[in-house]
């Protein structure tokens, strides 16, 4: 068996060249946020903004966050610099990220006209482009909008950050929101982690995230203390990086709305409840995904009214709850492939391992409890993702969105060509 240390936290944003491209739209007031978050987790900004953006964004505001000149179309032709500004841009940017995208903007890149600093940038660049689109609903859904965004994304390079919805700028609900930064932030993490590739695209995920509850009656239950953001941080990273997700959680805490934008979401609240919606999906699926921390338990007796203090069953009868994650697996095909987790005290390789087999599991992440700023309750993760023969690769004590793109990575040539031969084994 392969051990490996608990390696040292690897952000893909430090150290990377990244170039924000800011395009005239009421949204681009978000992007001075974006900014300074990436330049606090160690990358190198520069930004460009087309003439238009000028009007929403202070030049200045953005270049005292990136620590860079903000660079303006009266610069595009400097007679003091040797090469033309545009090429310069397009050459130092390992990504680019283009929010927020304007109609405007968009016509020029789908005709290819280099009219601008920023579009001639963007078209001279041969980095990955994450492009976000913002703007009023109608104008997403006019048809010469949609035919220039279909044009778009048929570009290789390109990362698509589609419209969320929710108020806009003209009063209006619809799609048509800018992400917000924190999302944007991790498109680009996903961005970084792959060279711009969506290695994921194809794949139909299911995930499940979050704790359950198991009420004894309307204001009591039996839970624990799971957020829920490392599942989510799955799924999420796993839409970004090109995969169609369900996401099924039960009661979330400390985890970012945005992050949902993206998914289909499926919300529960019971184990029982949270079994059946997985088992409805789990057809049209390739893979499982379960970080759900199901509760193990459920009062044996119920009421439909909050029972008196005095009148609560001493001692509560228990009964146990469905092995979700085991019973899931069990009816899965040849071709669909499971992932779990499992919560342990200290790195206890032996009985994951011995749960890996006895539920069927494809791989296991091994989440240590009882220690210090890790597991339930906490942003930052780590552990091991094991293999079932024996393979093992560490995971380093870190931010579980970035924790979530490790496993990714780590998985992603497999996921592709998994195919089991016969049925799923059955454990003895």
């Amino acid at each position: 068996m392969t051990k490996t240390e608990d390696p040292a936290p690897v952000d893909p944003v430090v150290g990377r060249r990244v170039l924000v491209a800011v395009c005239g739209s009421i949204a681009a007031v978000k992007l001075p946020q974006l900014v300074s978050s990436l330049v606090q987790h160690g990358a190198q900004v520069r930004c460009v903004l087309s003439p238009k953006a000028e009007q929403f964004v202070s030049p200045l505001a953005l270049a005292s966050l990136s620590r860079q000149p903000c660079n303006l179309e009266i610069h595009q032709w400097d007679p003091c610099q040797p090469r033309p500004l545009h090429v310069v841009l397009a050459e130092w940017a390992e990504l680019v990220v283009v929010a927020p995208l304007s109609a405007t903007t968009l016509a020029r890149l789908a005709q290819g006209l280099a009219d601008t600093l920023l579009s001639s940038t963007l078209l001279a660049t041969q980095a990955p482009l994450l492009v976000a689109p913002a703007m009023n609903t109608a104008m997403w859904d006019a048809p010469a909008v949609r035919a220039n965004w279909q044009t778009l994304c048929r570009w290789p390079r390109l990362l698509p950050m589609v419209p969320t919805r929710g108020l806009l700028a003209c009063d209006s609900r619809g799609i048509g929101r800018l992400p917000d930064p924190e999302l944007l932030l991790q498109g680009i993490r996903a961005a970084l982690a792959t060279g711009g590739v969506a290695d994921l695209k194809g794949l139909r995920v299911l995930c499940s995230a979050g704790p359950t509850r198991e009420f004894l009656d309307p204001v009591r239950c039996l839970t624990n203390p799971s957020s829920g953001r490392m599942g989510v941080a799955m799924a999420l990273m796993a839409c970004l990086r090109g995969a169609a997700v369900h996401l099924v959680h039960g009661p979330l805490s400390n985890v970012p709305a945005s992050w949902l934008d993206p998914l289909d979401t499926c919300p529960v609240v019971s184990a029982a409840e949270m079994g059946v919606a997985l088992a409805q999906r789990l057809p049209q699926v390739h893979g499982l995904v379960m970080a759900a921390a199901v509760a193990d338990h459920a009062p044996g007796v119920t009421s439909a009214v909050k029972w008196p203090k005095e009148a609560l069953p001493n001692p509560l009868p228990l009964q146990g709850t469905p092995d979700l994650a085991a019973d899931l697996a069990a009816r899965m095909r040849g071709d669909q492939w499971v992932l779990g987790f499992a919560a342990e005290h200290g790195l206890d390789r032996a009985r994951a391992l011995e749960k890996l087999r006895r539920k069927r599991f494809d791989w296991i992440v091994l989440n240590p409890v009882g220690l210090a700023g890790r597991g339930f309750g906490n942003q930052p993760n780590g552990g091991v993702l094991l293999w079932a023969d024996g393979q093992e690769q560490g995971l380093a004590s870190q931010d579980k969105a970035t924790m979530a793109g490790a496993i990714w990575s780590a998985l992603a040539g497999e996921l592709h060509r998994f195919q089991r031969s016969g049925p799923r084994p059955t454990v003895t």
